[in-house]
């Protein structure tokens, strides 16, 4: 009997879980805040004595999930825009020789949809893809059932794809046109919040006023995605994403609109996995 552990380093909070190897059995979770405010080393000190105190004899490997850009195969994080002072630390070197156990850095966004994938809403699907919308908006992308990272790693950047156009790109954090600008779960409460309807937005809940405009932009973001890789199935994820559910059919006849004349449309989903990040960290890890 073997276990793997999985961490989801957010934020707000760090999640870590231990699984059976071979059940996938939650073995030991828990959740701790981040400190962001106190920059990466500390971030790091934390996260990692969470993992020394989940490690067990029987452990193999460990898989860390960051809300971040990640080099491979090196494993050096790129930059965590709500992490301070993480650009292009060696994340994966600096824990496996804290932990001595092989271990696997991904884009946590990657390692929900990889999880997904391999056992939630997009198992059995030859091209899956997972989207998570919450603080921010971010994408996995699996064929046939291995992760899809493009040349340099940074495939599935679903939430910086230009949504509106005319907008000034990238100029500031607000005025890039990006999707994550409009979709995230962030974004939607603010724009309830600009309409004068605070109340109509909790946990990622839709505004009711505002639904067949958002709804509208889901169907942009998601046709761009259907006309680049056709793929069977799209997830969302993450407390907005979940708060679509609801909705699925109205957004699926609004991608009708968009989708190219005789192309067929994806299925859309919600996550199916309570834990999906920290499982599909834990399940990439084997890979390392």
């Amino acid at each position: 009997m073997t276990s793997l552990i999985g961490v989801d380093l957010g934020g707000t909070k760090i999640a870590i879980a231990r699984f059976d190897a071979k059940t996938l059995e939650v073995q030991f979770q828990k959740t701790l805040p981040t400190h962001a405010e106190q920059r990466l080393p500390k971030v790091y000190e934390d996260m990692r004595d969470l993992i020394r105190d989940c490690i067990q004899p029987d452990t193999t490997s460990i898989g860390v999930g960051v809300p971040g850009l990640v080099r491979h195969p090196e494993g050096i994080l790129v930059r965590m825009p709500n992490i301070p002072g993480s650009e292009n630390f060696p994340l994966l070197d600096t824990l496996k020789k804290d932990c001595q156990l092989p271990v696997c850095v991904e884009n946590d966004a990657s390692c929900f949809a990889y999880a997904e994938s391999q056992l939630g809403a997009g198992k059995g699907a030859s091209v899956f893809v997972g989207i998570t919308m919450g603080t921010g908006v971010g994408g996995g992308i699996v064929i046939d059932g291995k992760l899809f990272r493009g040349a340099h790693g940074y495939a599935a950047e679903i939430g910086h794809m230009l949504l509106q156009p005319g907008m000034p790109p990238y100029d500031t954090a607000d005025k890039r046109g990006d999707v994550e600008q409009f979709l995230s779960g962030t974004a939607m409460g603010k724009r309830c919040e600009a309409a004068g309807k605070p109340e109509d937005y909790l946990e990622g809940a839709v505004c009711a006023f505002m639904r067949p405009e958002i709804f509208r932009e889901i169907a942009w973001m998601c046709v761009n995605i259907c006309h680049s890789l056709d793929p069977e199935v799209i997830a969302f994820g993450g407390s907005a994403g979940r708060a679509l559910k609801p909705h699925l059919k109205a957004i699926e006849k609004e991608l009708g609109k968009w989708m190219l004349p005789g192309t067929p449309p994806p299925k859309l989903s919600t996550a199916s996995l309570p834990n999906a990040a920290t499982l599909g960290a834990a399940l990439l890890s084997q890979q390392s």
